[in-house]
């Protein structure tokens, strides 16, 4: 079985290496190796919303979804605006302050960027 990465193109499965290049047969694209590792591992570091814009530390988003707050009766009203949001590993992947909440902790899939 082979480990290399499907050509960035078109997809195929069929890529190979030659020396430092790797190459579709398909497509006859080519490229280095090492952009290739670097591609998959930014793309694996990029945190997404509901929309599939890349969200940022600072960014601002509304909320698409009522949300319960785990312990307790509150509840996070669908387009509830959040300002200044900080991304982290998890879960839960973006840490913020609500107003008339506090802090928490959101999954990206019941956000959309503003």
């Amino acid at each position: 079985m082979s480990t290399l990465p499907a050509c960035p193109k078109c997809n195929s499965e069929f890529t190979y290496e030659d020396g430092q290049l790797l190459i579709c047969p398909e497509c006859a694209h080519e490229w280095s190796a090492d952009a290739a590792a670097e591609a998959s591992a930014d793309s694996a570091k990029a945190i997404k919303d509901s929309v599939g814009n890349v969200l940022q530390d600072g960014d601002t988003i509304t909320v698409i979804k009522d949300l319960k707050v785990k312990g307790s009766s509150l509840v996070v009203k669908v387009g509830t605006k959040v300002k200044g949001i900080r991304l982290c590993d998890g879960d839960h992947d973006i840490d913020c302050k609500i107003d008339g909440i506090g802090a928490m902790k959101l999954k990206s899939e019941f956000v959309r960027k503003v």
